[in-house]
């Protein structure tokens, strides 16, 4: 998580490396609910930036916890990006008095290069690439410590967005498309080692500060969309490939679209997408039930899917005549052609055309929140894309029924967008973790 709000952050200064910034009491009273809603997870260790922003961040989460980690190491591993040149500067100064550098920070981050102080003189460096580095060496180092264990990592922005980003492959092009809150929390499920298959349970929550979603950007003029995952089916239940046979959803998956739309009661919707096939059909029904002037519109492209034969089988099942390609699909999805059905390519084509479409038929003018309802393969390649991941990353975002993704066009819809959150499950009432059935597609 990133530390709570510091003296900097309400003065819309550069940070970095700097140590002059300390939390605010907004960024106190952050700390302090972030280790409320962590309360009864067992850590077997703390690791901090030794920044003071976050050693007090992770020092006023111990005291809410139930059984703290004896274990608090600080590391410069986990310190804010380097911006030597900028730091102690207001944004607002820098992007007056370095407007070609704050472009390239702006539009291309992992171009910039700045000059820092050495013992021998002055030496040109990257800052991203520089952070992305410490961030591999962070996750090397720690990770053979902890198999089997939870861990907490208190740090910055920058750092996690890297920590994050080299953890899922996410290229370094992508540095400004993960945004991390004061205080927001995100979830990182390990298989082993750095390189070793990962998976991105929740990226940013902010549900435990009062911000059911993040809020949005100062000046943001793009549209806002919201991508839902259905809710729960008997076949997801019983770990049973769907795909596109229509199954409804169950009462489980009923009751999860009533606390989503609960959720996003207060959000004024400006349009609402859905597939047409029943279980994404009946949550996007029951969301917009609360939002009586939007009409439900249908796009096929959205449809799950097609596992061909596979459809309306158990895994067991399918391992009988196609057990070759069952394990495929588990370690290199991209490689597999469903018998009878589509391959990922083709989802990722008809997919992601229907997002870009939405996203291009948003009004330039002024903001707009469009809720879009769809299914766990194909939210997944939506997130992959977004992330500027292929096929083979599949298996890395985790879609909860019910599950809520926030992105952001701040600047617009042909501009970049922005991942605030990815797969929100905190209005189901079980704390941060996503507690929703892990059942086939």
């Amino acid at each position: 998580m990133r530390h709570g709000i510091s003296t900097y952050n309400l003065q819309r200064r550069v940070q970095g490396h700097c140590d002059d910034s300390f939390l605010s009491e907004l960024g106190q009273e952050g700390a302090r609910q972030a280790g409320q809603v962590l309360q009864g997870v067992s850590f077997a260790a703390t690791y901090s930036s030794p920044l003071q922003r976050a050693k007090e961040t992770a020092a006023l989460i111990h005291t809410q916890l139930e059984t703290p980690p004896t274990t608090l190491q600080f590391t410069d591993l986990l310190k804010e990006i380097n911006l030597a040149e900028w730091e102690g500067l207001l944004f607002s100064d820098v992007e007056k008095h370095f407007p070609e550098g704050y472009r390239v920070w702006r539009d291309r981050p992992h171009e910039l290069t700045m000059k820092r102080a050495t013992a021998t003189g002055v030496e040109v460096y990257n800052p991203v690439l520089d952070l992305r580095a410490q961030a591999e060496q962070f996750w090397h180092e720690v990770l053979p410590h902890h198999a089997g264990e939870t861990i907490l990592v208190v740090a910055h922005s920058g750092i996690n967005r890297c920590l994050i980003s080299v953890a899922a492959g996410v290229p370094p092009d992508h540095y400004n498309a993960l945004h991390q809150t004061n205080c927001g929390i995100s979830i990182l499920n390990f298989s082993g080692s750095l390189g070793d298959p990962i998976q991105l349970e929740s990226v940013n929550l902010t549900a435990h500060l009062g911000e059911p979603l993040p809020n949005l950007r100062p000046g943001h003029q793009g549209p806002r969309l919201l991508l839902v995952r259905h809710g729960e089916t008997n076949w997801n239940r019983d770990k049973r490939f769907q795909g596109q046979i229509d199954v409804p959803l169950n009462d489980q998956g009923r009751s999860q679209a009533a606390k989503a739309a609960q959720f996003l009661q207060a959000v004024t919707l400006d349009r609402a997408v859905t597939s047409p096939m029943l279980r994404p059909k009946e949550t996007a029904e029951v969301i917009v039930k609360e939002h009586p002037h939007i009409t439900l519109e249908l796009d096929e492209r959205l449809r799950e899917i097609s596992h061909g034969l596979w459809e309306g089988k158990l895994e067991e099942e399918i391992a009988v005549d196609y057990g070759h390609e069952l394990e495929q699909w588990k370690v290199a999805p991209e490689t597999v052609q469903m018998p009878e059905g589509e391959n990922l390519q083709q989802v990722w084509d008809r997919a992601i055309a229907a997002w870009n479409d939405i996203v291009a038929s948003a009004p330039g003018d002024r903001p707009t929140t469009i809720l879009v309802v769809a299914h766990d393969a194909v939210n997944k390649a939506i997130l992959c894309y977004l992330a500027g991941l292929g096929p083979e990353a599949f298996w890395t975002f985790k879609q909860g029924n019910g599950g809520v993704t926030v992105v952001d066009y701040p600047r617009g819809s042909g501009q970049p967008h922005i991942l605030q959150a990815i797969n929100i499950t905190t209005h189901f009432g079980a704390g941060v973790f996503d507690q929703t059935a892990a059942g086939a597609l």
